[in-house]
């Protein structure tokens, strides 16, 4: 990671910064350690648009991951994706065969959005664990379900938001928690897509529309830092008579001495460069422009903080080759009980009811009761 600034920064500040990385994804491994055993692992579904690079992240990782194969019932998606180079040389299977593999661990559950849970859901009640694609359920009740099971049977169920292993997040977050900005009072983000019109129709299945798709990435960054939030107000709108969906949104979440909003739209043709980040506190101002590809964080001071000057700092992060694969070595740690749980069962929970509710959706009466 190259730092830079006006003047040069510290051999401190560069050690802090590498600090806030995530630790999985870094050897400590020494030369006479014994090969950890390799956790098997099956994909269920191929629907999930990012599927396949899922796929090809867990057949690098060959060190921590043994793929066994893939299930795919329907013809339709088969058909669609069959060729995609993730899958070229996998066994197909179905989902019998899938869970009867011995010593079978871990499903990647990549179906559909609107199937996810329920095919999350069975392979928890056959003991496996779960790393399930993003925004969950659309029923509050249903995701709680899932999350019940798991917590019954001792089983992590990891959601695949790809931010959580981006390490420029990382050290925001880190920076927060730990006081380096001061009192925080406002955070700003903003996740945009330019939608195909297949792709729009797709989206308007869901209550909420593109602040559930993409909008859910930067809610569970905010409640990563902040925690729960007082209330959310969601401002949904359909500004296009073509889209059948609010395709514009803006999302205020209000804590007790800070608000953070999150704008979200489907229209914005070259969306990816205007993806930002910009979380203010009483003493410094961290902002992520765009948020990956690359990834530039800029840190202004109002006075020292140590390890850091006061003034501004140009944190460049190396770029990420790779959006999932520290992500799945941290679920490879859990797994082997080499490290808790950094998004625990409560945090899910607590990220989907907030995702919801930033989607204008109501919770379910009858899962009410269940937040942490």
């Amino acid at each position: 990671m190259k730092i830079t600034r006006r003047t040069c920064l510290t051999h401190a500040a560069l050690a802090a910064a590498i600090s806030a990385l995530p630790r999985i994804g870094r050897s400590d491994a020494t030369p006479s350690a014994k090969p950890k055993a390799r956790i098997k692992i099956g994909q269920l579904g191929i629907g999930h648009n990012h599927g396949a690079a899922k796929m090809e992240s867990f057949l690098k990782l060959k060190d921590d991951y043994e793929v066994v194969g893939v299930v795919e019932p329907d013809a339709k998606w088969r058909e669609k994706r069959k060729n995609e180079k993730a899958y070229k040389d996998l066994k197909w299977m179905t989902e019998a065969e899938l869970f009867a593999v011995p010593g079978l661990r871990l499903v990647s559950v990549e179906t559909d959005v609107p199937d996810l849970t329920a095919a999350a859901l069975r392979c928890v009640r056959a003991g496996f664990h779960v790393h399930l694609d993003k925004p969950g359920d659309p029923s509050f009740a249903r995701f709680s379900e899932l999350l019940d099971e798991a917590e019954k049977r001792r089983l992590a169920v990891q959601m695949a938001y790809m931010f959580r292993g981006n390490p420029a997040f990382q050290f925001c977050i880190k920076a927060v928690k730990e006081g380096l900005l001061g009192r925080v009072y406002a955070v700003h983000a903003e996740m945009s897509r330019g939608l195909w019109a297949d792709y729009l129709k797709w989206v308007c299945q869901f209550k909420g529309g593109n602040t559930f798709i993409f909008g859910s990435h930067l809610v569970d960054l905010i409640v990563s830092m902040l925690g729960e939030p007082q209330r959310i107000t969601p401002y949904l709108t359909r500004t296009d008579p073509a889209f059948e969906n609010a395709d514009t949104g803006l999302v205020v979440m209000e804590y007790p001495r800070c608000v953070a909003s999150i704008r979200t739209s489907a229209l914005d043709h070259d969306a990816e460069k205007r993806r930002h980040l910009c979380v203010s506190g009483d003493k410094g101002t961290i902002e992520i422009r765009p948020l990956e590809h690359p990834t530039t964080l800029r840190l202004s001071l109002k006075e020292d903080r140590a390890p850091y000057k006061k003034g501004t700092h140009t944190l460049e992060f190396p770029a990420m080759i790779d959006r999932y694969a520290n992500q799945l070595l941290e679920l490879a740690g859990v797994i082997r009980g080499e490290i808790a749980n950094p998004y625990p069962l409560a945090h899910e929970r607590l990220v989907q009811k907030c995702v919801l509710l930033a989607s204008g959706v109501p919770l379910d009466a009858s899962s009410k009761g269940h937040t942490p």
